[in-house]
Order: C-alpha cells, then structure tokens, then sequence
C-alpha cells in the first residue's frame, strides 16, 4: 500500500473548504449589512457573492467526495452538501462528524475485500483517486463549469423569476 499524506487527509481537506465556506458566508452577510447600511461600490457584493458561490460549490464538491470515501451513506452525504446553504452549518457538521470519527482515515486507494469495494461507482473513484492532477483537474473544471452555467442564469434572488 502506498504511504499518503495525511496533509491531504479526507478529514484535512473537508475541515478546509468547511471552514473556507462559513469564511465565505461571513463576507457575503458582512458586504450585504455594509451595502444596507452604507453606499458601498456595487462591485463589493458581486466579488464576495461569486467568491462564496465558488467556494459554496466547492464545500460540496468535496463534501461528496469524503462522503463517497469515508461510506458516509446517501442521506449523511445529502445532508453535508444541503447544509452549505445554511450560513456556517459546515463547522458545527464538521464538528458532529468528527466526535463520531467520520472524518477519519485515509483515502482508499485500492480495493478491499469489502463487497462495496467493487461498485463500477467506487472503481470509478479509484480511478480518479489514483490519478491526483487528473482527479484535482477534473474538479476544478467540474466547479468551473458549474459555476459558470450558474452565473449564466444570473444572482440567485432571480432564478425563480
């Protein structure tokens, strides 16, 4: 078995962007208080809301990613993506999965005797999980994408327009 990182732990890089995703969150409500409080550039909300939009969609990204890895189940899984819409659930989330040790570990980077193990879903993310600038290329492309159909549909307050 091949020696991993643990700077790049499942556990690391979820307290990352869970914690870069309540930051984010922090700004958006600050500049949206600022902006109600005081004339303030219009160009201060369109920075902080699409740099909380991309690290929104990247907190679920990767929120999806440890999920798949650490077996977290299709409701836990759910829930740690939905709770990003919640201004700074990740880190009380990120806490709730760390007293139960659902952070821990390393990424599985070769199949197991575990019957789960031979999935064409976890084959798949094998796949990519041996492949780290394949894999760390992918999503970032993938959050790209989606941030930008996202941004072509316009701020949020207008999609239901």
């Amino acid at each position: 078995m091949r020696k991993q990182n643990e700077t790049y732990s499942p556990k690391n890089l979820f307290g990352y962007f869970a914690l870069g995703e309540a930051i984010t969150w922090g700004l958006l409500i600050t500049g949206l208080v600022l902006r109600a409080l005081f004339e303030t550039p219009p160009m201060l909300i369109t920075v902080v809301g699409a740099t909380h939009g991309f690290m929104f969609l990247s907190y679920a990204t990767t929120a999806a990613l440890v999920g798949v890895n650490n077996r977290w189940g299709m409701m836990q899984t759910s829930i740690g993506v939905i709770l990003a819409i919640v201004p700074f659930a990740t880190i009380p989330f990120e806490k709730f999965l760390h007293r139960r040790n659902m952070l821990d570990g390393l990424w599985r980077l070769e199949q197991s005797k575990d019957p789960r193990d031979k999935t064409k879903i976890d084959q798949l993310f094998r796949w990519f999980i041996n492949r780290p600038k394949t894999f760390v290329l992918s999503l970032v492309l993938f959050v790209i994408v989606l941030f930008g159909v996202l941004l072509s549909l316009g701020s949020p307050t207008e999609w239901g327009n």
